[in-house]
């Protein structure tokens, strides 16, 4: 079962408790669900629709598949999702008096929006004397899970992969075999548009892509951008619909690809140390002056810089609401170094563009290549001839994607 503090829900013997999903949008390995099924006779699983919560179209379409996936799964168990609009402290108060819920369990994120939302529904409950739990169950390390000497986080990857690798994980927690709704509660509906996803959303496609997927050609063709051979399980990770941890367990997956999940972490534990990441340079003295116009960034944005590589990249974005990620160096290479846009206009237009968009890596990444970020080389650049030539011989990828315009 889950690891459970013995100061949540007073230790054992809860009637009710909450389950608050925000990016957690599964049943098997949730810690947050387990730890409400150990200890509660009732769970009420809920999801509160954020006014406050921007995202473009095709991570909303996601979305909504993903909340009606799991809606199936927790009907299978005897249980539903309640879903409400609004204010996640506010509706999670007002459902938590609605059916006399003495806990709430929810998984905690690293963004600045989801920090101070934690910190309210802290304070909201313990002014209720509700218990709270936040589970780190994002990531497979928990953010502040390693520190290095004399600081808070690690500024610089490798050494934070060093002693990533080196941790013991968490065991896979099962999915709960009940879960009981308290009688009479109005679960509401879900929203629409699922149908409009450029991929299928929810923990039944993740586990299957998952299960699909053996890994056993990434190392060779990860960067192969014609032939696409990457996982495509981004989406599913931002939302929650599999589990990191379980995803590094499976027999077969490589080494190189349990690294770039560490790169995950990685930028997870940086924004939890510096949630300004969205708008500040997190390099002190960082250049961050851009020329860039407003034409040039258009160009960029509709795949019309007459560079092949990149506009082929861009148009996928367009298309698929996904890149893939050695295009998506070349295109934010191209933007900041070539064209001198600021990197908050394009990591700006990747968070409305793409299915995966996740604050903490597209924002981390956006500054590495801006050079306003992590990287120990800065002024690295990276030409889009040169990229195309290495990683797209054949013209595929520049052809499939030109060719559709």
């Amino acid at each position: 079962m889950a690891d459970v503090p013995a100061d949540y829900g007073k230790g054992s013997g809860m009637d009710t408790a909450i389950v608050l999903f925000t990016r957690d949008l599964r049943v098997h390995d949730n810690p947050a669900l387990a730890a409400a099924c150990q200890l509660a006779r009732r769970v009420v699983p809920l999801f509160v629709r954020d006014r406050a919560v921007r995202a473009g179209d095709p991570r909303q379409a996601f979305l909504a598949g993903a909340l009606a996936d799991l809606r199936g799964s927790l009907r299978e168990r005897g249980g539903d999702l309640v879903v409400r609009e609004g204010d996640p402290v506010a509706e999670t108060l007002r459902l938590a008096r609605e059916v006399g819920a003495e806990g709430v369990a929810v998984a905690r994120d690293v963004s600045r929006f989801a920090q101070r939302r934690y910190d309210r529904l802290a304070e909201a409950c313990g002014a209720h004397r509700i218990a709270l739990k936040g589970f780190d169950s994002v990531t497979v390390v928990a953010p502040f899970a390693l520190r290095p000497a004399g600081g808070d986080h690690y500024k610089v990857f490798s050494p934070y992969w060093r002693r990533w690798r080196e941790l013991p994980h968490r065991a896979v927690l099962p999915a709960p075999s009940k879960v009981e709704l308290p009688a009479g509660v109005a679960v509401g509906r879900l929203p629409g548009g699922a149908d409009r996803a450029p991929v299928p959303g929810g923990e039944r496609a993740a586990r299957e892509r998952m299960r699909r997927w053996d890994g056993s050609d990434y190392v060779e063709g990860h960067d192969d951008l014609a032939g696409d051979r990457t996982s495509r399980l981004s989406p599913y990770l931002h939302f929650g619909c599999l589990s990191p941890v379980e995803l590094i367990g499976k027999a077969g997956v490589p080494e190189e690809f349990v690294r770039q999940v560490c790169w995950r972490d990685f930028y997870a534990q940086v924004c939890a140390a510096f949630p300004q990441i969205v708008d500040t340079p997190y390099r002190p003295g960082a250049h961050d002056e851009w020329r860039g116009s407003d034409a040039d960034f258009d160009r960029w944005a509709a795949g019309e810089t007459g560079v092949p590589l990149v506009d082929a990249g861009m148009r996928q974005l367009a298309a698929q609401g996904w890149m893939h990620n050695r295009a998506r160096l070349v295109t934010a290479s191209y933007l900041t170094k070539d064209l001198g846009v600021d990197w908050r206009r394009g990591a700006a237009h990747f968070m409305a563009a793409l299915v995966d968009g996740d604050v903490a890596n597209n924002y981390g990444n956006w500054q590495w290549v801006a050079g306003t970020g992590n990287d120990t080389r800065p002024y690295r650049k990276f030409n889009p001839h040169r990229q195309a030539e290495r990683y797209d011989p054949s013209g595929g990828y520049r052809q499939r994607w030109l060719d559709r315009v």
